[in-house]
C-alpha cells in the first residue's frame, strides 16, 4: 500500500537557503533540504487501486494556473509543547484554490475530508522535548527571516515510505500548471 500526499517542490536554491537554519536547537531532527516539500494535501495509505483513482482524479485538474510562493517567516505548530519547525508561505490565493480543487477532486474520490485547517509551510524540523522557551529563543536570535520566492509550475503526487517523518519521499506522478497569458496594451 502507498502512503501518498500532493505537494509542491522546493526547488535546490532555496532549499539550500532554508538549511542554513539549521541546528543549534535540543530535541530537533532536522530534515534533510532535498526532502523539503508544502504539502497541499495528505492522503495516507491507500490500495493501488485507489491511488490508480487519486492519480487520474489530479489529472483533471487542468485549469490551474502557475504562480509564485513566497516563504516569509519561521513558524512551529505545538504552542507549549512544540512538535515542528517550518518556513510559513504568505498568504497566496492561487495556492488556496489549488489546495482546494484537489480537496473537492479527492473527497469526490470516496476519501475522507481533511481534518486540519491548510497551513502552507515548509516543515525544517521535527521537535521532541523542545521546550517552547528554547525554540522562542532559536526564532529570535536567527536573524531577520529573508523572504524566499519561487515561481511554481506544477504540483506533484508524492509517496513516502513508512518511517517516522522526514523523508524519504518520490514523486510518483506531476502535473503541470496552465502558464498565465499576458495581457498587453
Amino acid at each position: 500500500m502507498p502512503r501518498l500526499f500532493t505537494g509542491l517542490e522546493v526547488p535546490h536554491d532555496v532549499a539550500f537557503a532554508l538549511s542554513l537554519k539549521r541546528g543549534g536547537l535540543y530535541g530537533a531532527r532536522w530534515i534533510d533540504p532535498e526532502n523539503y516539500h508544502i504539502t497541499l494535501r495528505f492522503i495516507g495509505d491507500v490500495d493501488y487501486a485507489t491511488a490508480n483513482e487519486v492519480t487520474d482524479g489530479l489529472d483533471r485538474l487542468t485549469n490551474s494556473e502557475a504562480f509564485t510562493i513566497k516563504l516569509g517567516h519561521l513558524g512551529s505548530f505545538g504552542g507549549d509543547k512544540p512538535r515542528a519547525l517550518y518556513a510559513g508561505v504568505e498568504n497566496n490565493g492561487a495556492l488556496q484554490r489549488l489546495q482546494a480543487a484537489q480537496e473537492r477532486v479527492l473527497q469526490r474520490l470516496g476519501l475522507e475530508p481533511e481534518g486540519r485547517k491548510f497551513v502552507p509551510h515548509v516543515s525544517l524540523a521535527r521537535l521532541r522535548g523542545t521546550s517552547a522557551g528554547e525554540l522562542a529563543r532559536l526564532m529570535t536570535f536567527s536573524g531577520r527571516f529573508e523572504p524566499l520566492e519561487f515561481a511554481v509550475g506544477r504540483f506533484v503526487l508524492f509517496s513516502s515510505r513508512d518511517s517516522v517523518g522526514g523523508g524519504p519521499y518520490l514523486v510518483e506522478q506531476s502535473y503541470p500548471l496552465a502558464a498565465r497569458l499576458l495581457r498587453i496594451g
